[in-house]
């Protein structure tokens, strides 16, 4: 029986997830509209679902999301509300439909039955287990209506790694996550990259700049204008100045793309570390498979709620990143086959 999910403690107000789902057999198969409906979906279910993305990024055969978690909040939506949100998803019919049931059980005294209805909705929210498995199930439907095929979509249940709100885990994670596209050999910039977030940020798009907007005050800089932000964040992209790495003469600038595994075997083996810029260059399995990201404080925190997941003889949860001077950062699994690449 596999583990229940490792969710952030309840005394977390707020929490939030890098996950990644792959598609089965990691076939290539989101061309740009399929990219595209994924976003809608995404912005869709992230409503509904009271969540918020920070940042995104949807590649031909997987995708990355870091997603800001609320806890359930004491006064709920009444109905009139309930039924606005699910106007988001559902069709006005159905809404119409649930309206009046809700409203035939309220006139019949069925108290139970209604807030049994009521909770099958409200259930699906604040919740990032329920928010990617909405996601995911929608857009599976409308795939396989299109291609005409039947069956999963997914290689596996999706993948989460819970990431400190605060300092440098967040900016991090985001960067990472924005710079898969650059790391793929797609682009020389994240922003020519329309699906991912950085892009639509530089587009203008309002949700977007508020998950940058996030990430900027996590590292307690001033948030400033939209444009401030993103000039701030953009340095976590490539490092002060831009100016470590191979020539871009359409840009006139000089860029870091992906490291391949020979450079950062050839850097390891000498017992070096990579400086966090050329970390991120590279597939940083911490990022995906670490369970928790953050500082030791934040992970040991972790560790100590999920106690029961790990054998007796193992007393702190706080890991160090191998081969990387990280700024402090650890994660709660201590990966030792190929944990850069």
């Amino acid at each position: 029986m596999r583990q229940a999910r490792l969710k952030a403690p309840p005394n977390h107000p707020v929490s939030y997830y890098h996950c990644v789902s792959r598609v089965v057999n990691r076939e290539f198969v989101f061309g740009d509209e399929e990219k595209e409906v994924f976003v809608k979906l995404m912005r869709r279910w992230e409503k509904f679902c009271q969540v918020r993305i920070i940042t995104f990024c949807v590649m031909s055969n997987h995708f990355h999301l870091l997603v800001e978690v609320a806890s359930r909040p004491a006064k709920l939506p009444d109905d009139a509300e309930l039924l606005r949100q699910l106007g988001g998803i559902y069709s006005a019919g159905m809404v119409r439909e649930l309206r009046d049931r809700m409203a035939l059980m309220e006139a019949g005294g069925s108290v139970a039955d209604l807030a049994e209805l009521r909770e099958s909705f409200l259930g699906r929210m604040w919740d990032i287990s329920a928010f990617m498995k909405a996601l995911k199930q929608q857009f599976t439907q409308w795939f396989n209506r299109k291609q005409a095929r039947k069956g999963t979509l997914w290689e596996e249940r999706f993948k989460s790694v819970l990431v400190e709100g605060a300092g440098e885990a967040l900016a991090t994670m985001a960067a990472y996550i924005d710079l898969n596209p650059m790391r793929a050999g797609l682009v020389a910039d994240p922003k020519e990259f329309r699906w991912c977030g950085y892009a639509a940020a530089v587009a203008g798009d309002r949700r977007a700049r508020q998950g940058f907007t996030t990430v900027v005050a996590a590292l307690n800089r001033p948030s400033g204008t939209a444009a401030q932000v993103l000039a701030e964040y953009r340095v976590r992209l490539f490092g002060a100045g831009e100016q470590t790495g191979i020539d871009d003469p359409e840009r006139g600038v000089r860029v870091r793309r992906g490291f391949d595994r020979a450079t950062v075997e050839r850097i390891l083996g000498q017992k070096g570390k990579l400086s966090q810029a050329e970390m991120l260059r590279c597939r940083v399995r911490y990022f995906s498979d670490g369970a928790a990201l953050g500082t030791r404080e934040f992970v040991n925190a972790v560790f100590a709620h999920q106690r029961h997941r790990f054998g007796p003889k193992r007393k702190t949860g706080a890991r160090p990143l191998r081969g990387v001077d990280a700024a402090g950062l650890t994660t709660l699994r201590d990966l030792r086959l190929k944990p850069l690449g």
